[in-house]
């Protein structure tokens, strides 16, 4: 065991800490995922370091290409972590001391911890959006472009878990594009929010050496420089935020997910789950079941706890850095390794759906057509409180003859209301009820087709983010 003394902290201490402590105490197991964001941070603070006087030219050279060596150990594989690495920054900055000596003494000259990790947190979950931003806008493209192939298929929409009215196919997958289109649009916010640079920062108090933040900031690419020290060390909005967004577009995910396994019962038999994404019984041979579906709806609860969690963690602290921060990087790195994921899988799962065309309007029934039966008589002069209740009275009426509404004559009709007319035979017809709603963001064809070139506009202006 490493004496105190040998540690980034460990002047003031002596003797050996507790062995359950260390464990207990170290990051390195999770947080050496920063080990890139950790290099290049620590690159560009020296090349602030030389500016400000505190290295020669000739230390910053020797550090810098002893950091390349680092990167390119720990890129082919072959860096090798002690037991007395707490974190991914003692870490590099042994290996650093180990291959160029003094001269790596230097490099955390007016630098902490504090303002170390949060920095490379920040480069790291920049990253980080960035992939996922892809795997999100690859997911709205097969689901538009889906749509666009399947526009002419009906099936029956659903409110409370009823059948409600006939729309299109296209029209439900688009609902849920659209839900994903303003989860890509926050998350490309968040980032704006994630690249505000801490570097400079100190521990609470600041830099007093003359390190030149602005430069770090051009050096690692950031839009703004944090404005406040203490602030900066310690706040983890940005890590909270992501949380919240990968919380809310998991959600939209389990609510597809949750349709979509519905869907695919034997009771409704309108999509077919590939079998590259469905999975079967170990007892019962004629199953099929749609893990792949269940997996991303049970991941949104995953995500929400992880959420959750980090809010009560952050809600009892008090001002600048606590131990508790530690948590963060556990936090952020699971709920970015599930939903990037998760949204891969339903890319597959969308682009592999095969859906049964006649199973879905075959379920269309005519009692779907009530509310035509009202907008008929809306369009003969019938205010429209007036004509709900007559629809009522037809529905009532075919009920009695136990017959479906298509049936009733018209005469059984005209002796609810005489604004019944030979031309109520065009109600019964499902594209035609469709075909109605054409205000914009309808289900009529013109406005599905429409919502695809929106949303296909959408993705061109934004496949830069």
């Amino acid at each position: 065991m490493a004496a105190e003394g040998d540690k980034l902290w460990g002047g003031r201490f002596v003797g050996s800490i507790d062995p359950i402590m260390e464990m207990f105490n170290s990051s390195v197991s999770y947080d050496k995922r920063m080990w890139s964001a950790d290099v290049r941070g620590s690159q560009a603070y020296v090349k602030a370091l030389e500016k400000a006087g505190l290295v020669s030219k000739s230390e910053l050279e020797q550090i810098v290409t002893g950091l390349d060596q680092i990167h390119e150990e720990w890129s082919q594989g072959t860096f090798v972590l002690t037991k007395a690495d707490e974190d991914i920054h003692t870490a590099n900055e042994r290996r650093l001391k180990e291959l160029i000596g003094e001269p790596a003494g230097k490099l955390h000259t007016g630098r902490s911890r504090n303002d170390q990790v949060v920095t490379d947190m920040r480069l790291w979950l920049r990253e980080s959006c960035s992939v996922l931003y892809l795997h999100l806008t690859r997911l709205i493209r097969t689901m538009v472009d889906r749509a666009a192939i399947e526009v002419d298929i009906l099936f029956p929409g659903y409110t409370h878990m009823q059948r409600a009215q006939p729309i299109r196919w296209s029209h439900w997958i688009l609902s849920h594009a659209v839900a994903l289109c303003r989860d890509a649009e926050r998350l490309g916010e968040i980032k704006k929010r994630i690249n505000v640079l801490p570097l400079g920062s100190g521990a609470i108090a600041g830099n007093p050496l003359g390190i030149d933040r602005e430069l770090l900031r051009k050096e690692l690419k950031f839009d703004a420089v944090s404005l406040n020290s203490m602030d900066a060390t310690s706040e983890r909005d940005f890590i909270a935020e992501f949380l919240f967004w990968a919380s809310l577009c998991t959600t939209h995910l389990s609510k597809m997910s949750e349709d979509l396994i519905i869907y695919s019962t034997k009771e409704f038999s309108f999509v077919s789950l590939s079998d590259s994404y469905s999975t079967g019984s170990s007892l019962m041979p004629q199953k099929k079941n749609p893990d792949s579906l269940e997996l991303i709806r049970s991941k949104a609860g995953r995500v929400f706890g992880r959420c959750s969690g980090f809010l009560m963690t952050l809600k009892g602290l008090p001002s600048t850095y606590n131990k508790d921060l530690q948590e963060d990087k556990e936090a952020m790195f699971d709920v970015y390794d599930t939903i990037c994921a998760v949204l891969q899988v339903a890319s597959g799962v969308i682009s592999t759906l095969q859906i049964n065309k006649e199973a879905m309007e075959k379920a269309l029934s005519p009692d779907m057509l009530a509310t035509d039966i009202a907008y008929y008589l809306v369009r003969k002069g019938m205010p429209f409180r007036q004509a709900h209740g007559v629809s009522g009275k037809v529905v009532q009426l075919a009920e009695t003859k136990g017959i479906t509404l298509n049936k009733l004559s018209l005469e059984d009709l005209k002796c609810i209301s005489p604004l019944f007319d030979s031309d109520v035979s065009k109600l019964w017809n499902y594209t035609n009820s469709v075909e109605q709603y054409t205000a914009a963001g309808g289900t009529a064809k013109s406005c599905v087709v429409a919502q695809v070139e929106q949303l296909r506009n959408w993705m061109k202006n934004h496949k830069d983010h």
